[in-house]
């Protein structure tokens, strides 16, 4: 009997998460209320503050949720980039047209950005989030300073580069091409903004 009310919890909690994430991604934290989250799910309030003690702990959860689930995302990529190709620039070339490709159907490729989505309305949030966040896009930017520091082994840039402003540059591309798809409601801007960020590493690289 525990094990299926877990489950069940389980899954409410998770329905609660969808919901909640898809309506901040598309209005704003400060626009999304408890009470039409619970109607989406279907349930009660207590239902809800079962879960959730508040909004702030919600806000807690989807975010981390959603960090774990872009980690993911770039450690299976990127092993499978590495795996097709060992060299390090050509696999970083392989896993970004990969990435390209995941994230081509917005929002089916990739439904938006929760960490650029909270940092536009930090003040909503608590010290504890907002250093989530903060931890987030600086997990961001070692992961693929890393792969860098292993291209320029190898491959000595062409031009005078910063790694970590170059590490930062695919999450500013990636966040940038999610509003130029959503502004101007064409679902190939954002895979087109990270196909030129993987020539713009080519071209650092080698020249061409």
């Amino acid at each position: 009997m525990y094990d299926i009310q877990h489950r069940k919890g389980s899954n409410t909690r998770d329905r609660i998460l969808d919901v909640a994430e898809a309506a901040i991604l598309e209005k704003g934290f400060a626009a999304t209320s408890i009470d039409e989250l619970i109607a989406a799910v279907g349930i009660t309030k207590n239902g809800f503050f079962y879960h959730f003690k508040d909004k702030s702990q919600l806000a807690k959860a989807l975010l981390v949720r959603y960090v774990a689930r872009e980690d993911t995302l770039f450690d299976n990529l990127f092993r499978r980039a590495d795996e097709l190709d060992e060299d390090p620039l050509h696999g970083f070339l392989v896993g970004l047209k990969m990435m390209s490709e995941v994230m081509a159907d917005l929002p089916a490729g990739h439904p938006g950005c929760l960490v650029a989505a909270y940092c536009y309305q930090d003040r909503l949030f608590d010290r504890e989030v907002r250093d989530l966040y903060t931890s987030a896009m600086l997990g961001w930017r070692r992961r693929f300073r890393e792969r860098l520091e292993l291209i320029v082994a190898r491959y000595p840039p062409r031009i005078a580069v910063d790694l970590d402003h170059l590490a930062d540059m695919l999450s500013a591309v990636a966040e940038g091409g999610i509003v130029v798809s959503k502004v101007i409601n064409d679902k190939r801007a954002l895979s087109q903004q990270l196909m030129l960020y993987r020539e713009f590493i080519r071209a650092v690289f080698l020249g061409t």
